[in-house]
Formats: structure tokens, sequence, C-alpha cells
């Protein structure tokens, strides 16, 4: 039975502007006196049909991942002729005491006309030798991500806000990144592969928090479109891969040169596998009596497979970066190995960048909240120094330290502040009555490891009541494994806590190369986009239907009488609900009406809920997320060619429209098809519009 869309619920038309339309297809051409965006009262429909769809997709030379975080970004690749050697992008420039991985910081210089200069470490080194004055003109921009998650109302004009206070749409400042990546990719790849095409032989993959909603993962495609990376035209081209998820497809490949076992208790089962060979278990064995153990630590390589790695395991990654922590469950599933959601992502934003924030929160106590805040606006380039020394001392934070940490204050900090306020930095230090902060003599801020752990324990009490939360739930009962990846999971204290917190639960394992993770399985992601076969819808979607009105179970208030017939406005016609497994594949369809012949266009508003239970689109925690379009050419009875009002003809009956939507990827996607002429209707979905 064909749906008929509830009246009043259509969304505006789309502008004659020629700007591009929402991911993943190009729209189509501006409105035409003959375009309508009308769409027929809403009936009621079938339970939806759920079908398996094969993943067929062109093939790809190469695959190139990028992990864009809030703190670093970087690239790696594989070729599809040896996928199982990955290569990491080339050596940057620049570094940090600490830092060790082959990512670059996430910051972006734009000149004051707005124009790219430099990302990475060359954009930071270079904003910091600029003239004080001259360096209030022009934009940089870091952790700028974080933006895009904490943004309710996010559209294609958000804009984000520079250092300096100045402001340019967020879509240019993501694109100006994505382009610098894509160019150093190409240039790599056609160094190491001359013959390497240069359109069609890349598939890109870009990582994204798991926790991000439709409008962010959207954003980010519009951005990579928009930096050259694929056409509109060719969405298959780049895939949206969810944080936790790639790090969770490169654990679960770990192979092992080595494993150390740093838990307070000792292994149940499955390490002394004859496969080991003698000199891993020597080793394994001294690093034991040495007493140091806290967590497991796996290197990747060559080597037998994790051993206690076996179908039917499920395990939890929390991917701990900058801005953001993920969660997601997984279970490993016979015979093939793919995985298995088993919980819906969940998570916050209690990166790193809270223990930053607590930092600075510290020096508004010291100094003042109103210096921080002028000091910021009129040194932006000494304020960014000032949290570049306070990296390297965090990174330098363990449990077990006992000596202070000193943290330099810029030249400029202390002149301006003497300039401000009358007095020394030290006299401000002696005022604030600021426990465990002193002034050293060599012009630094001495902090005690107390003082520093303290900064820490806001963030990582998130943290550890997140985990335990979703410890708890039913549905992930019998985890045996807790991965932490990311960043921020290269922190001593992180890893203390955790452990402390959830040792006597289950295995907590790092990999050594635990920022890296994310984006060595984004490129497995790639290779393999199948390999997570079934996914927990986040959120519950559908769209508002007429129904039958009901005496008694409808409220009055609800009652639409049209031609004669009693109608119950804004009910709920539920796609998926939240928290549902739906399959890699499965498809939800629903057949649509245009409300005229000669219909140029038919609009779908999309609603959302955290709930299950919502009947109504009225409902409290129901809201409009999106629209689905579908571009409809003529009236469809002669193939979609003259298309004029009834030009084909009466006799032929009523068109309709047959939408499959699918909830199981990493992205929501439509497809639809005129039932009559079996011909493709150009679809699209749209999360930024709103």
């Amino acid at each position: 039975m064909a749906m008929l869309l509830q009246p009043g619920m259509q969304s505006p038309r789309m502008g004659a502007n020629g700007e591009r339309g929402p991911t993943p297809t190009p729209p189509g051409t501006p409105g035409t006196p003959h375009e309508s965006c009308s769409i027929a009262p809403l009936t009621p429909s079938q339970s939806p049909r759920s079908e398996a769809r094969s993943q067929q997709g062109p093939s790809f030379a190469v695959v190139v991942a990028i992990d864009f975080g809030t703190t670093s970004s970087g690239y790696a690749f594989s070729f599809t002729s040896d996928p199982e050697a990955i290569h990491m992008m080339r050596k940057w420039e620049g570094g940090d005491p600490g830092v060790a991985n082959q990512k670059t910081p996430t910051s972006l210089l734009l000149t004051p006309e707005g124009a790219f200069h430099s990302f990475g470490y060359t954009a930071r080194d270079t904003y910091h030798d600029l003239d004080p004055e001259e360096a209030r003109e022009w934009l940089y921009f870091e952790k700028f991500k974080m933006k895009i998650h904490s943004t309710s109302d996010l559209t294609m004009k958000t804009e984000l806000e520079a250092v300096n206070g100045k402001k340019m749409p967020a879509l240019e400042v993501f694109a100006h990144a994505l382009r610098f990546f894509k160019q150093h990719a190409v240039q790599e790849l056609q160094e190491q592969c001359p013959a390497l095409p240069e359109r069609g032989a890349i598939r890109w993959v870009l990582t994204v928090p798991a926790i991000w909603k439709q409008p962010a993962k959207q954003f980010m495609r519009e951005a990579a479109y928009k930096a050259g990376l694929v056409s509109p035209e060719e969405p298959e081209q780049l895939l949206i891969a969810l944080e936790p998820e790639a790090a969770s497809i490169y654990c679960r490949k770990l192979r092992l040169h080595q494993l150390v076992e740093l838990s307070c208790r000792p292994p149940s089962n499955g390490l002394e596998a004859p496969h080991i060979d003698s000199s891993f278990r020597q080793a394994r064995e001294q690093l034991r009596r040495s007493r140091h153990s806290r967590t497991f630590l796996v290197e990747s390589g060559v080597g037998e497979l994790w051993s206690e790695m076996q179908a039917g395991d499920r395990y939890v990654v929390a991917d701990c970066g900058g801005g953001t922590v993920d969660l997601t469950v997984h279970q490993i599933e016979k015979p093939q190995g793919t995985l298995k959601e088993l919980y819906k992502a969940s998570g916050g934003p209690y990166g790193a960048v809270g223990v930053d924030l607590a930092f600075e929160k510290l020096l508004c106590q010291i100094f003042g909240e109103d210096f921080i805040g002028t000091f910021k606006a009129r040194r932006p380039a000494a304020w960014v120094d000032l949290t570049i020394a306070f990296e390297a001392r965090k990174r330098a934070a363990a449990p077990s330290r006992s000596s202070p940490l000193n943290i330099s204050l810029p030249f400029s900090f202390i002149d301006f502040y003497r300039k401000h306020r009358g007095h020394n930095v030290e006299t401000a230090l002696r005022k604030s009555n600021v426990n465990f902060v002193k002034w050293s003599s060599q012009g630094m801020l001495r902090m005690s490891p107390e003082a520093m752990n303290e900064l820490f324990q806001p963030t990582i009490t998130h943290i550890i009541q997140h985990i335990d939360s979703l410890l708890k739930k039913p549905e992930v009962e019998g985890v045996k494994f807790l991965f932490l990846v990311g960043g921020f999971a290269e922190s001593p204290v992180l890893q203390r806590a955790v452990q402390a917190a959830f040792g006597a639960r289950c295995r907590l394992v790092v990999p050594q190369d635990v920022g890296l993770t994310i984006l060595k399985g984004a490129v497995l992601f790639g290779l393999d986009p199948g390999v997570v076969r079934v996914r927990r819808s986040p959120l519950t979607y559908g769209v508002g239907v007429l129904n039958k009105f009901v005496e008694g179970k409808h409220p009055r208030e609800k009652l639409l009488v049209k031609e004669g017939r009693n109608w119950c406005t804004d009910v709920f016609e539920k796609f998926v609900s939240v928290d549902q497994s739906v399959a890699l594949g499965e498809v939800v369809q629903r057949s649509y009406c245009p409300a005229r012949p000669g219909q140029r266009r038919t609009l779908i508003n999309i609603y959302c809920s955290a709930r299950d239970d919502v009947r109504y689109i009225t409902d409290p925690g129901v809201r409009h997320c999106g629209t689905i379009s579908l571009q409809l050419d003529g009236d469809g009875g002669d193939g979609g060619r003259g298309g004029r009002g009834g030009d084909a003809g009466p006799a032929r009956g009523r068109r309709e429209i047959r939408a499959s939507m699918q909830f199981g990827d990493t992205e929501i996607k439509v497809t639809a098809v005129d039932t009559r002429t079996a011909r493709t209707v150009r679809a699209t979905i749209d999360f930024l519009s709103n």
C-alpha cells in the first residue's frame, strides 16, 4: 500500500541560486514553474520490509584514510594489491617533546585575506613567529573540530572563530584542511606509483566520532566535496568511518610480537597457547615479575593472532581523543570474523581538551579571568605558545611522578601582566592562595604532581562514569576486554584510573601504537566496508502520517476531517527504533504517491527521537531532523519524457515511488524507484538545511 504524506509538513522549496544540494548525490536543476514541493496526505502504510542488498562497489587502486582529530591529524594508505601493508604518511617537520607518532597538529593558518597559508607544525610555528600586532590580523584555527559536535543547529553557513576573534565559514575551514591532506597524500602516492590514475583510483575515508549526529557527518562529506577529495556525482568514493569502530577493526586484527601483562591479576586462559614462542613467553615472564603491572600492551606486527581474541568474544573500545570519548561494544561473529555492534555508540565531550580547559581555569584563578581574556585577545600567538608549553608537561604527568612539572610562561605574558596589573606574576601567585603551584626563578610555573593530576580529575571522572554505565547495560554482559585507544589513551594518569576502576571486571588492553590505531583501522575499513555487519541505530527515526481516527484511542485535538473521512494527524510512523540492530544492506521501504500529476519533486520530512515509545511527531523530544527529496521527472507516465499534467493519460493509474532507506551503514542513505517504469528516481537526504 502506498503511503500518502501528511499535508502541511513539507519543507520550503529549494532555492534557485545554483547552490549544490545535499549529500550524497547532486541536486537537480533549479526550480521551474512546474516544480512542486507539495505532498499528499499520509495514509497507513504496511510494516517496513527489509531486504538484503549486495554491497557491490567500484574497484579502487588505493585506500587513503584521513584521521581528522581535535588536536592532531594525519593520513595513511594501503594499495588494494597489497592490503596487509598500511603505509603511514611521511614524518612531519617540527614536533613536540614527548610526541612520537606521525601526526601533525590540527592547526590551520590563513592569511588576513582568508587564503590558505599552512597547516600543522608549519602553521603553528609560523603563527608563533609573527609580530604580535601582525598576528592579530592572521586567522589561526586550532581544536576547531569540537565546534561541529557542540553546535546544535549545524548548517552549511555555521561559522568558526579564529584565535584572534575573526569568524569564517566552518565549511571553508574544514575544506582548507582536507585539501592540504589530499595534496600531500596524492603527491606521495604518485611518487610511489607514477602510473596511478588521477581520477577514480582512490577511495577516501574520513574519520568522525561515533557520537556525531547525521548533520555533522554530512557536514564532513560536504567539506570533502568542497576540498575536491571526490565529486558529488561519485559519493561512493568517500566513506565516513566511525572512530571507535575503526579502532575496533584494527584491534580485532592485532598480531603480536610481545604482550606485556600489566594487569593486577593473572591471566585466566589463552596466554600459554603453544604457538607463542619461548622468547615471547620469557620476555612476558620477566615483565610480569617486574611488578610494574597495570595494563596489557600489545604491539602490532607480523606474528600469530592473539589467541585470546576468538569468535564470540565481546569487547569494548574506548576511543579517548582530544575532544571526545567514544565507546563502542562489538562481538566477533562466526565464521567470517565480522563484527556486530551490541549497544549503540555512546560517549561525550570528555577528551584531553578538558584538561586544557582545567588549566585555563587555574590560570584565571591565579591571574584573573578578565586578564586571561584580554591576553588571549591581544596576544593570541603568545597564548598559543603557552598552551603548547602546557601540552608538553601534560604528557609528562604520571601517577607515580614525584618531581614538580615546570611550565614556561612566555615573556610577553609576564610583561603584559606587569603592565596590565601593576605588579608581577610572582605577586599574583602569592595573592591567589592556589596550593601546589609556585613561581620559579627561571620564569616558570612550578606545578606539583598533585596539582597536575588534579587537572585531569574532572575529565577522567566523566570517562569512568560513562564506561561504568555502559558495562552495567544487560546488552553488554560478558565483555572480556576493554581496549583503550586514541591520543588521550597514551596518558598514564588515564590508564591508571581506568585500570583501578575496571581491572576486576575485564582486561584493559592498550595497543602500543595507540595514537595511530584509529588511522590504521580506517584504512582497513576502506578496504572492507562490510566488516561491521550489524550496527545499532542511535535514534528512533520516522515520518509524520495520517491514520484512521479511532474514538477513545486518539486525542480529539488530532482529529482531521478530510473528504468526509476522519483522520488522526501527526502520527509518528517509525522506520527504525533507537538501539535497534540493523544489518548492513538492510533497507526499510515505503511507497509514496505524488500529490498530483506533473509534480517535479516530493519532500518527506524525517523526525527523530532518543526515545522508543514515540506516538506523535509533536511528542516531547521529537524533532524534525532532515528531509528526503525525491526528484521526479515529469509524471512518470511516459518514462519521464514530456511530463506535463496528465499527458500520459489517466488510464495508467496513480504514480507510485518506492523509497528504500538504509540505516545499517555509517550514514543514512536513500534510493528510490518509480514502480511503474522501474526507472531510478534521484533521491537525496539532507540533515543540514533545517
